[in-house]
Order: C-alpha cells, then sequence, then structure tokens
C-alpha cells in the first residue's frame, strides 16, 4: 500500500479522483463565477466587511494541544517532520459534546462511497457522540444535484457546497437555506468549541453570506498552491540551473528539449507565468480585482496580463512544450507516468502533486526526486504574488434545523478541525488502528480497508489550521512549508481579499471565455490582438459598470486585506 499522508490545505485537493475537480481545487482554472455572500440589508449580491463583519467573527484562540515542527510564517500552513507515535497522541476533545442526535450530511464524493454502517462511520459516530448519516453524492456532477436540492424543501441538516459549485443561484440559496451560526460561534461563544476556535480567523470571515455567519470553513494558506514541479535527479544529473527568471527559463528549456529522443522541456506553463509576471489572480474572480493610480483594474486589463500570455506563447513557439500540452491534453490527463518517464521535466501544479509524485515513484524509480521551483519575477528580480483566498469549502446547516441539530452538528465539526498529532484527527483521517491502518517506523499507511472506508466524509465538515505533515517523506512536509514561507514573503493582498462576494447575476459571466482565449492565445490559435479585442467587447458590455459596483463595494467596505 502506499503510505498516506495529511496536509491541510491539500489534503481534501488530493482526495478527488478526477483530474478535473484536483485542477478546480488547485485554483488552476477560474470556476467560481460567484463566491456566496450578501450585504447587510439582506441584498442577494455584495459583501460584508470592515466593522460589520468584526462582530460576526468567532473569537480567536490558538491551540496549545499540539506545537508543529515549523510554525506558521508568512501564510504558510504548519508543519510537522517527525515520526508518528500513537503513544504521544495528545487529546483535544476530552468529553463528547454530541448528544445523541442524528444529523443527515449531504456531501460530494469522488469514488465508490462505502457502505452505511461500516467500521469507520461507527467509530467516528462513537467518538462524536453523534450519529451522523451521509448522503453522499458524485462530486463530478455535484453542482446539477445541489441545484436541485437547494431548490426542494427537502434540504439534509448538513449541506457541503465547494466554492466551484459556488455559481448561478447556488449562493442565493445559501443565504436563504441555511442557519445564522452567529449565535453559537460568534465572539466568545465559539470557545466552547476549542478546536474551532483555533481556525484562522481570515477563514471565518470567507464563512459570512448574507450577512451572517453560516458556514464551517476548511482553512487554507493564502499562498500559491501552484508550484512549477521539477525532476531534480535530472536537473542534477545534467548539470541544469534552477532558472531565475524567464529568459533563464527558455534557455534552459531549449537545452532541455531533444524531441527524436522524446523529451521534451515542460508543460504548459501559463500558470507560472502569470505569477512570474505578477499577473493578479484568477482563481476567483473578486481576487482579480486591485486598485492602481486610484482606479480598480480587473487582471486582464494589466500589461502583465499580456505579457505572460506572450512569454507562454514564445514556449509553445520555440518547441519545448510537450505534444500533450500543444494538444490541450496536459490539464485533463494524468501527468505522472509521463513526468516519471522522463518525457518532460518541469510542470506547475497543485503543491499536492509534490508529494503524490514522490510517493508514487518511491519503489520504482529509487533515483526520482521532485521538488518544487521558486518562482522567479520573469525579469530576474523578487515576484510579485497574490494571494488566494483563505478558505474555499464550506458545510451548512439547515436554517430548520432545531438547536439541539445545530449543537451536535458544531460536536462534529470540534472533532474534525482537531490539529495534527491528536487522536480525533487520526481517527477522522485514518480511521481506526489495525482496521483501516497499520502504523510500522512512524509512518500510517492505509489497509485495503482504511482505503474503502476513509474517504472523503468526516474531513468535509470543517478542518484545522492549514498543516502539511508526510511522516512518510519528511523532507517533502518541510520543503513544502519552506517553500509557502519563501513564497509568502513576496505575496499581496488584494483589494477583496478574504470577502464573500456575490457578484450580480447579469454580470457574473462576462469573463468566462478568457480561459479558452488564453489557450488558443499560447497555442498559436489567436494573437494577443484578439485578447485585446476581447478585453474592449468585455468593458462595453458591463466591465466598466462592474467595475463601479465593485468600487461602490470597496468605498462601503473598505478592504479585508492587510
Amino acid at each position: 500500500m502506499t503510505p498516506n499522508a495529511a496536509s491541510g490545505p491539500s489534503r481534501r485537493k488530493f482526495l478527488a479522483s478526477s483530474a478535473a475537480v484536483t485542477a478546480a481545487v488547485a485554483g488552476g482554472v477560474p470556476l467560481l463565477s460567484a463566491c456566496g455572500g450578501g450585504s447587510d440589508g439582506g441584498s442577494r449580491d455584495g459583501t460584508t466587511s470592515g466593522k460589520e463583519a468584526k462582530k460576526l467573527l468567532p473569537a480567536y484562540v490558538a491551540g496549545n494541544v499540539v506545537t508543529p515542527d515549523i510554525p506558521s510564517k508568512n501564510g504558510s500552513a504548519v508543519g510537522f517532520t517527525g515520526k508518528l507515535d500513537l503513544a504521544d497522541l495528545k487529546t483535544s476533545v476530552p468529553k463528547k459534546l454530541g448528544k445523541g442526535g442524528e444529523v443527515t450530511v449531504m456531501s460530494p464524493f469522488w469514488g465508490s462511497p462505502p457502505k452505511d454502517g461500516n467500521a469507520y462511520y461507527k467509530a467516528m459516530n462513537e467518538l462524536i457522540g453523534v450519529d451522523v448519516v451521509w448522503q453522499n453524492q458524485d462530486g463530478n456532477t455535484y453542482d446539477q444535484k445541489l441545484g436541485a436540492v437547494l431548490a426542494s424543501s427537502e434540504v439534509p441538516d448538513v449541506v457541503v457546497v465547494p466554492g466551484w459549485n459556488m455559481t448561478g443561484k447556488i449562493p442565493s440559496a445559501i443565504i436563504g437555506k441555511f442557519a445564522d451560526l452567529g449565535p453559537y460561534l460568534s465572539g466568545d461563544a465559539v470557545k466552547e468549541y476549542p478546536n474551532l476556535a483555533a481556525i484562522p480567523t481570515d477563514a471565518w470571515r470567507r464563512s459570512i453570506f448574507g450577512g451572517k455567519l453560516r458556514g464551517l470553513p476548511m482553512p487554507a494558506s493564502y499562498v500559491t498552491g501552484i508550484v512549477p514541479l521539477y525532476r531534480q535527479d535530472v536537473f542534477e544529473k545534467e548539470g541544469y540551473e534552477v532558472p531565475r527568471s524567464c529568459d533563464d527559463f527558455m534557455a534552459f528549456a531549449k537545452d532541455a528539449t531533444n524531441a527524436k529522443a522524446k523529451r521534451w522541456a515542460c508543460l504548459d506553463m501559463k500558470w507560472t507565468a502569470f505569477n512570474a509576471f505578477g499577473v493578479l489572480s484568477g482563481n476567483e474572480k473578486s481576487l482579480g480585482w486591485n486598485e492602481a493610480d486610484g482606479k480598480l483594474v480587473y487582471r486582464i486589463e494589466t500589461e502583465e496580463y499580456l505579457e505572460a500570455l506572450e512569454w507562454t506563447r514564445k514556449l509553445f513557439a520555440a518547441g519545448v512544450v510537450h505534444p500533450d500540452a500543444r494538444l490541450g491534453k496536459s490539464n485533463a490527463a494524468d501527468p505522472g507516468p509521463k513526468f516519471a518517464a522522463g518525457e518532460f521535466i518541469v510542470y506547475n501544479q497543485d503543491s499536492s502533486q509534490w508529494w503524490s509524485r514522490t510517493a508514487e515513484q518511491a519503489t520504482q524509480n529509487p533515483e526520482f526526486k521532485i521538488w518544487g521551483m521558486d518562482i522567479w519575477g520573469h525579469d530576474g528580480g523578487d515576484p510579485t504574488l497574490w494571494a488566494q483566498n483563505p478558505a474555499g469549502i464550506f458545510a451548512f446547516v439547515n436554517k430548520d434545523a432545531p438547536e439541539s441539530v445545530i449543537r451536535d452538528v458544531l460536536a462534529v465539526a470540534n472533532v474534525t478541525a482537531a490539529p495534527y498529532g491528536t487522536t480525533e484527527y487520526m481517527a477522522t483521517n485514518y480511521g481506526v488502528e489495525g482496521t483501516h491502518y497499520t502504523v510500522e517506523d512512524g509512518v500510517p499507511t492505509k489497509t485495503e480497508q482504511g482505503n474503502i472506508d476513509v474517504m472523503n466524509a468526516y474531513v468535509m465538515i470543517a478542518s484545522p489550521a492549514p498543516t502539511i505533515a508526510h511522516p512518510d517523506f519528511p523532507e517533502v512536509a518541510k520543503g513544502q512549508v519552506e517553500w509557502q514561507q519563501r513564497m509568502g514573503a513576496f505575496t499581496k493582498k488584494s483589494a477583496f481579499y478574504g470577502m464573500q462576494i456575490v457578484e450580480p447575476a447579469r454580470w457574473t459571466n462576462l469573463s468566462n471565455d478568457f480561459e479558452q482565449l488564453e489557450d488558443d492565445v499560447v497555442r498559436g490559435r489567436k494573437k494577443i490582438s484578439d485578447v485585446q479585442q476581447a478585453v474592449s467587447d468585455w468593458r462595453s458590455k458591463g466591465g466598466d459598470k462592474l467595475r463601479d459596483w465593485y468600487k461602490k463595494l470597496l468605498d462601503e467596505n473598505g478592504t479585508a486585506a492587510g
């Protein structure tokens, strides 16, 4: 069996077997057309920030049950680099808070859901003191099921909503269908649930929808999750220098490419190009806006955006990009086998693949070593990076649920948000020792039953502060956290960082076609002038009016960016 690992910001990212879902969670594709929220007046669009938000936020009380080996810095996750000793696990929930009630939960699931009443579900329910009944739905078609359920009168007690599913009427349904958790969690009330109190404030701010604290969040590091991953072993063998600028990368790419030998330098490097040129985030539409010279500017209007596309186009034109990417397959197919075979030696993808590729190749190819390049400034200077939002998946409670059910849901969340190194964390993420996992030399490894039962269930209710821990490959955990810390030092927060914002429906689809246009441009099918024309059309079709709407929002609410 492949050893399992825990990684807070990315843990759920590799729960999903679908490549499309993995890319979405990784921030690779801008799937959010409206990200939730609402003004204090009950409007279905807008946001809540500043003093009004402060009244709603839970008090932050840092956990002291477990001390990480690497503390958070510059927005990074915390890191654990030691082996796991079950005898040293701490207890973060000394008594059951659940009162024995039943709670139904609808959540996306990737893979084959386990049978009801399996050993994992039984053990977790016994630990929490709540009978959680799962209504797992296919994660690949979850948006359809979500829309149908929220439009009906039969809404489960808890519904999990990933950020990429918050499109169309979903944000309004969230405001209309789900409970205000403020009376149970705002201010000092959260102290009744210590693991929830230890969730960072920024993640709670993202959980405000329609002027109320409605969501239980999955916190994430605000540092970009897209890493230029490379074959360190090949670099060392061939004597390649790690690039420090876009010119460096181009020179390396030309040197490394030998089409006759079936080796190319890279896959599509567009995402890294956006970071290297300092382009505002495309992960979520609200993050693409920022003030420049007293005016709000959207990412597609910037020179940096065009420059990043032009540099990526030059990579394709130079013939250094693997044919799969030239055909547009790079984000649809698993790049792992061809990366391991050496057909290309650099690609950009979610940081979770740093560990997963290492684990895949550990026994097959002992010389294989993957590592993450630091993002460079395009001209060789320091990069300008933009923060991603600090939470992206939320669990909501039915507004008609009685207080007893809400309390039971919070009891569940207080266990699932337990930090790494606790008995509750191991139960949530690994199941029952001996049944679902074994520990050898400090490394927990899922059993066959563990891989069936312990899938993406309880982890979807709430999570601890972002955490990276790989007891099987501690050097990877250290590398990931330190990469985040270095990149976090160059990370800025744009004007609407951390806010839940619902754009007016008439404008939410305005920029939907730009991703395809970008891909066409870098592959030589369209020109930069086509992008400039599309930007002009975007402005005239509503972009300028949307700018005015965002400016009013900013004037009224201020910014959460610090």
